[in-house]
């Protein structure tokens, strides 16, 4: 099935390049397919979802999305099994407010509630997490709107509250937030003509040392996406898109020694749609895993899930 599933993402990949009306990807009123899924406590597996970044060229909105996570890991370091299920789960605000005409600030504030199932009884936590905070700057547009670039750097505040007990299990990253203040880097790159698009997205995050002197890996994300646009009017937009999301995660560390098994590697095949009605837009997402190798092996990956819901403005 994850080979199947590679495979019609590939293909898809390939067909789809994207069309512009005016200075949006599909139409000159808000729709917006930008995907940023939140990366929170961003360990080497679970609690990451990759920050992402489908887009950085969509008119100033404000918004709401929800984004789910499935992994499995060890129960514990006796067991070779990997039988503990991990479920992590975002509600986030965002938004993309203009400053100046290639200038842009983008922020988002999540609301997690995760929960793992051991053979001791189900784990809860539930929370604010981590303030992201971005400006987004164009550096190209060109005529028609054919290629676009644009690059941010940004900072994750650290709202969401860190937990050290958390970091002795199997995930680490099974935690609010990382509890220290991250950097963020990004580069996009869009090209678009007539129905079609491709979005190729790449961005990495620097993580620093919490006040319990723990530091969650660097990571670096990566991402190929394609969109076709199956209708369209003067009001009313609706689009399918299919592409490869890719995460690295470097190892952690606590008292600047380095802690196994927190290194890990994971690859994604997605397909979703995006419409819009006026100021409105719409979207949702899924991907599986084409490849997982988190924690040294000591957590799969399984499935995630987005949807959300903006405005223009």
């Amino acid at each position: 099935m994850k080979k199947i599933f590679l495979m019609i993402s590939l293909l898809l990949l390939n067909l789809f390049q994207a069309k512009a009306m005016n200075d949006s990807l599909y139409i000159s009123h808000p729709f917006n397919p930008m995907v940023f899924d939140d990366c929170d406590a961003c360990g080497c597996a679970a609690g990451n979802g990759s920050s992402g970044f489908e887009s950085l060229l969509n008119p100033q909105f404000v918004g709401i999305k929800y984004f789910a996570q499935h992994y499995k890991a060890k129960e514990n370091l006796f067991v070779k099994d990997l039988t503990q299920d991990q479920y992590f789960n975002t509600i986030q605000l965002w938004g993309k407010i203009p400053v100046t005409k290639k200038l842009s600030v983008y922020a988002s504030l999540p609301f997690h509630f995760h929960e793992k199932k051991t053979l001791q009884g189900n784990i809860n936590i539930s929370g604010i997490g981590d303030l992201n905070l971005m400006g987004i700057y164009q550096f190209l547009n060109s005529k028609e709107n054919i290629h676009q670039l644009n690059g941010g750097v940004g900072v994750k505040v650290p709202f969401g509250k860190f937990d050290e007990k958390g970091i002795s299990g199997v995930n680490p990253s099974f935690q609010l937030g990382t509890g220290s203040w991250d950097y963020q880097m990004v580069l996009n790159y869009k090209f678009q003509k007539n129905k079609v698009a491709v979005l190729l997205n790449t961005d990495y995050t620097v993580k620093t040392e919490n006040k319990k002197y723990y530091r969650f890996g660097n990571q670096w994300n990566y991402a190929a996406t394609g969109f076709y646009q199956l209708f369209g009017n003067d009001r009313m937009i609706f689009s399918g898109k299919a592409g490869l999301q890719g995460e690295v995660y470097d190892r952690n560390k606590q008292f600047d020694e380095v802690l196994p098994n927190t290194a890990g590697s994971a690859l994604y095949g997605k397909l979703g749609f995006e419409a819009s009605y006026k100021k409105f837009s719409l979207g949702s997402e899924l991907m599986l895993p084409a490849y997982s190798h988190l924690a040294g092996g000591d957590i799969e990956a399984k499935s995630r899930f987005s949807v959300f819901l903006n405005i223009g403005i």
